[in-house]
């Protein structure tokens, strides 16, 4: 039996592996995939940013495992670039293995964990803010960025809505990403499903760069960059 094969369709939606449970929506032009049980309260929110004049639309919403083991394994062999905690872009050949690893988790998730994989989760924008290409960078959304207005929406809006940002301050692990949003029960109800074994059994059956060095460290990367999130807000 093939490890996918053993998993059950909760477990594969938790990792990544199935869009089963997505379902197509429009935004700014583009179709993206969200959670089938997240559609309303997603509309909802729409409607209450365009009641304030906001163009709430999706930068990204569901990335399959396939896709962020790509990013990921494109950073650990230096086909993408590699930044460090100022957003400063580091040349992998003068940093150890162990040093890469922890550049890379601080921008972007490893290839099982990432919370958009669950299609609960979403990167949003606002295009009639813009008069330049989006870089998702925290100083878009903060005072004197071009999305400011977004980003204190945001905050003040989403959990009337039923969403809130893991992401909102940094708290040692994961970068801040005053643009993730998340739906609370639906997240939720998926990281109960995804566990420390689970996500360690993934990365041994799959191609990841760095793998040894990831399944050496594992523990601590699981509590200080994938369950390290705003969990007061919840």
């Amino acid at each position: 039996m093939s490890f996918e094969s053993s998993l059950t369709n909760r477990e594969k939606i938790a990792l990544g592996l199935t869009e089963s449970h997505l379902s197509p929506v429009q935004s700014n032009g583009h179709q993206q995939l969200l959670h089938s049980e997240i559609l309303s309260d997603w509309q909802r929110l729409v409607a209450s940013a365009k009641d304030d004049n906001i163009d709430l639309c999706i930068a990204s919403g569901f990335r399959s495992f396939e896709r962020q083991q790509m990013i990921w394994n494109n950073k650990a062999n230096g086909l993408r670039p590699v930044k460090d905690a100022n957003n400063q872009t580091i040349n992998i050949a003068f940093v150890t293995k162990a040093q890469l690893l922890k550049h890379i988790l601080h921008w972007s998730a490893l290839p099982g964990a990432s919370r958009h994989h669950w299609g609960t989760d979403i990167d949003v924008f606002a295009p009639s803010m813009l008069n330049q290409p989006l870089q998702l960078e925290p100083w878009e959304y903060e005072h004197g960025g071009p999305m400011a207005q977004l980003g204190q929406w945001l905050s003040e809006n989403l959990t009337a809505h039923g969403f809130f940002l893991p992401y909102q301050q940094y708290n040692g692990g994961v970068a801040r990403e005053p643009w993730h949003i998340s739906h609370i029960s639906q997240s939720q109800a998926l990281t109960n499903t995804l566990s420390f074994d689970l996500l360690e059994q993934t990365i041994a059956n799959h191609d990841i760069g760095l793998k040894a060095e990831v399944l050496a460290s594992l523990d601590s990367i699981y509590t200080q960059y994938i369950t390290n999130i705003e969990k007061h807000l919840l």
